[in-house]
């Protein structure tokens, strides 16, 4: 069974994360994904190498590279089905709407990027917290709501602050979750063994 995959001109992390689906999906098999840059062949090979399996790499003419990754049925494999989809013990803040400090456009394009990587990626968080700016994902216009309400759908716990969403007068706009105060943002931090913090 061979499952093949176009990923010329898509930005990172997409083709990694489209071939992952796929080896997800399949009991045994081979799915070979055709990207048009060499970071997207290298990560493609850091993917297959974190999961043990056998690779190949095809250089294609006009600057394109084909990597085929064999998943083959085993004890390890078996082992991982039996991940739970949520971490209890994993949770996400989010204090800004943009990802890192400079560029308010890139980091708008960077945090959009991430919660589209923790959609497509399992274990899902138990927790992703939304304060100060961080709010502003949550409401009716936010370019990630559809991701957000995935992962809601999912069983991920979508939390925002309400001090901050009275703060920017956008109470009435929450398009996902539930509003909440800093003293459960501060539990649910405080009792999990896993936080990261993004903003």
């Amino acid at each position: 069974m061979m499952k093949e995959i176009d990923a010329r001109g898509l930005e990172c992390p997409k083709p990694v994360i489209l071939t992952k689906k796929e080896l997800d999906n399949i009991e045994e098999g081979k799915v070979k994904t055709t990207v048009d840059n060499e970071v997207a062949r290298e990560n493609l090979i850091k993917l297959a190498k974190s999961q043990n399996a056998d690779f190949e790499v095809e250089e294609l003419e006009g600057g394109l590279f084909a990597v085929t990754i064999e998943k083959k049925t085993s004890a390890e494999t078996q082992k991982q089905k039996k991940l739970v989809e949520v971490d209890e013990n994993y949770v996400i803040a989010i204090q800004s709407e943009h990802m890192g400090r400079g560029d308010e456009k890139l980091g708008k394009i960077l945090m959009k990027s991430f919660i589209y990587t923790v959609r497509e990626t399992k274990p899902y968080p138990k927790s992703i917290l939304f304060f100060n700016s961080g709010v502003k994902l949550t409401v009716e216009e936010s370019e990630v709501l559809d991701d957000l309400k995935d992962l809601e759908n999912e069983g991920v716990e979508i939390i925002s602050c309400g001090t901050c969403l009275d703060y920017f007068n956008l109470k009435d706009k929450l398009g996902v979750g539930s509003i909440s105060n800093m003293y459960t943002i501060y539990e649910k931090m405080r009792n999990s063994t896993n936080v990261v913090t993004i903003g």
